[in-house]
């Protein structure tokens, strides 16, 4: 096992903010390794420091001579009119190759990753396939150690077993910030775990996410324990001391050392036990008994001619959760918009409780001000706020989230994406709910956070409407599961295997009909008589022109629903005018097809 890159008492700060103070660690050229932490803990400056971006205020991070090193950041960056080609040919030109090499390493990695249209430019992709150009651009380079921040994000649940697929196909080793559980779980070898709760910074275990688990339990229940006996032994120390002056005149010099070094030791023990502190998340429900609070009968929905699902009835009672499922354009964010009165249905009704409260989550957070100051964000222009009857004070209402005085007067802006959900998650506990509708709500917030909020919505008392692509949370949430399987087909499931199960055996289905497709084609192809040479030639390739039109099928869908464009009209519009023209180039190419064999005799 060789080491590729190590930290040698890393110290970084912002400002008065230590993130970190000499932090050692290493990463070797054998290992797939999990990075999580608490939100800004440092994850990413630390990653950026790995990868020669950052500079550290203190230390040295020493990497191995002619390593290479690549980085992939939380935000995909590409050249403006860049093509999904370029991008990954310009990845390439510094290499020492000759243009035919360069290319067929391109197209090698453009099959690899599913990319039939190369010469897309890079503005049209949704922001799942600009998260896998982006990774592209990285493995095209061919690394020996890759560093990947938050690599699911954009992602849905087939973008993220696709990655996971990969993941585990790759030679070179690679670091991974994610607060995806069952991502953890499935590729990595080795969990770290960057938190000031333990002593030297981090926390580390070679093998599963799960074994990770068990082992941190046992740490901090006994770093927890030790705080205790090392507590009981300063105390009957100090009061031995204070109780018999003799005593303590006549004790030798060492022994009061040793006692001043217990009690600096204890201190140092109880700040690092304080900070196993999680953020106070606790939503509040009106409390209203009523068994129908919301009652959805029959909905059908087309967007720009496309049917995204039909028939479909849901009835929201206190307790009931549920989950809804698909891919990216499937319509989960039109459900939710109609459910919650924002758009209406072609077909069906929605029938809501008198006075309903619906408190909505939004992905993209746009209820949240990014030009005011924290302190506002909470409170507003006063000094406390009102939760379930208590005045609380802003300081002390900042200190739930994990907010330290002095961030109070931060503006939004300058918080970390995780930071940015809790303040949302504050603001949206101030308004008690019938029904909670969360539209990603795990984008960014670390896992501690994460266990929170899923024992807070398990232990809410109305009912919940759940979009995410975070299959741990799904799972232990919901207690019903909806699949948006896309042209209007929707399935209930009982949780996120058996919806799998579903989505395996309709490629399956595919698979099928594909094959039985090529055999006719084939047999067909025995004799083309009838056709001229051109038109023989048009026959062959009918097949791959399909598939081609099909897959430009599926990225107008992804297009379409992309929530980003949800509020321009224009936009969406013409999203779904260019999905409208996709679908009827499919229809033509199988009218053709037809045509084309009818003439052979």
């Amino acid at each position: 096992m060789g080491i590729l890159v190590t930290c040698q008492a890393v110290s970084k700060h912002f400002g008065t903010r230590t993130l970190f103070d000499g932090l050692s660690i290493s990463f070797a050229d054998d290992e797939r390794v999990g990075f999580l932490g608490p939100n800004g803990a440092g994850k990413t400056t630390l990653l950026k420091l790995l990868a020669g971006l950052e500079k550290a205020d203190g230390g040295e991070v020493n990497r191995r001579r002619s390593a290479r090193i690549g980085f992939l950041p939380q935000e995909d960056r590409f050249p403006e009119g860049a093509t999904v080609r370029s991008v990954l040919e310009d990845a390439l030109a510094d290499q020492p190759m000759e243009s035919y090499e360069r290319d067929t390493q391109v197209a090698i990695i453009l099959s690899k990753f599913g990319f039939e249209h190369p010469d897309a430019g890079v503005e049209a992709l949704s922001g799942g396939w600009r998260k896998r150009l982006a990774l592209a651009r990285e493995i095209i380079q061919q690394p020996d150690l890759l560093l990947m921040d938050e690599p699911t994000n954009h992602l849905d649940l087939e973008g993220i077993q696709w990655l996971e697929r990969m993941l585990l196909g790759v030679s070179f080793s690679f670091v991974a910030v994610s607060h995806d559980r069952y991502f953890l779980e499935h590729v990595t070898t080795r969990v770290v775990e960057l938190n000031p709760v333990y002593p030297d910074g981090y926390y580390s275990v070679s093998g599963s996410y799960s074994m990770y688990l068990e082992k941190r339990a046992a740490f901090l229940e006994a770093q927890q324990a030790q705080q205790v006996t090392l507590a009981n032994i300063v105390r009957r120390e100090v009061a031995f001391l204070k109780s018999n002056s003799k005593a303590q005149r006549t004790k030798s010099k060492s022994r009061i050392e040793d006692a001043y070094r217990l009690q600096d030791e204890l201190r140092d023990l109880s700040q690092r036990n304080a900070r196993t502190t999680a953020a106070g998340i606790d939503f509040d429900s009106t409390g209203r008994k009523s068994k129908k609070l919301l009652d959805a009968k029959g909905l059908s929905k087309t967007l720009g001619g496309n049917l995204l699902f039909s028939d479909v009835s849901l009835m929201l009672s206190p307790g009931v959760r549920v989950g809804l499922l698909g891919a990216n354009g499937s319509g989960k964010t039109t459900l939710i918009r109609i459910l919650t009165g924002a758009l209406p249905p072609d077909e069906g009704s929605v029938e809501r409780a008198d006075g309903l409260r619906v408190v909505v989550f939004d992905q993209n957070r746009q209820e949240l001000p990014q030009d005011v100051t924290l302190r506002w964000a909470l409170a507003g222009d006063n000094e406390s706020v009102e939760f379930r009857g208590r005045t609380i004070h802003i300081t002390a209402w900042a200190k739930q989230f994990l907010f330290s005085v002095s961030q109070l007067d931060m503006p939004v802006r300058d918080l970390s994406g995780g930071e940015q959900a809790r303040v949302l998650i504050a603001r949206l506990m101030l308004r008690p709910a019938d029904v909670l509708v969360l539209d990603e709500p795990t984008n960014d917030l670390d896992i501690t956070s994460l266990d929170v909020l899923e024992d807070s919505l398990t232990d809410f008392a109305g009912a919940i409407v759940l979009v995410t692509h975070d299959r741990f949370m799904l799972d232990r949430v919901c207690t019903d599961v909806l699949g948006l399987c896309g042209s209007g087909r929707v399935g209930r499931f009982v949780d996120w295997a058996q919806w799998q199960a579903s989505q395996a055996q309709v490629v399956r289905g595919k698979e099928d009909a594909t094959g039985r497709r090529k055999s006719k084609a084939s047999k067909r192809r025995v004799a083309q008589g009838g056709l001229t040479a051109s038109q023989q030639t048009e026959l062959r390739d009918m097949e791959a022109t399909i598939v081609e039109a099909e897959e430009r099928v599926e990225q107008c869908i992804e297009a379409a629903e992309d929530p980003a464009v949800g509020g321009d009209h224009v936009e969406a519009q013409k999203r779904w005018e260019e999905l409208q023209s996709a679908r009827e180039q499919v229809e033509a190419l199988y009218a053709r097809w037809e045509e084309l064999e009818g003439r052979v005799i």
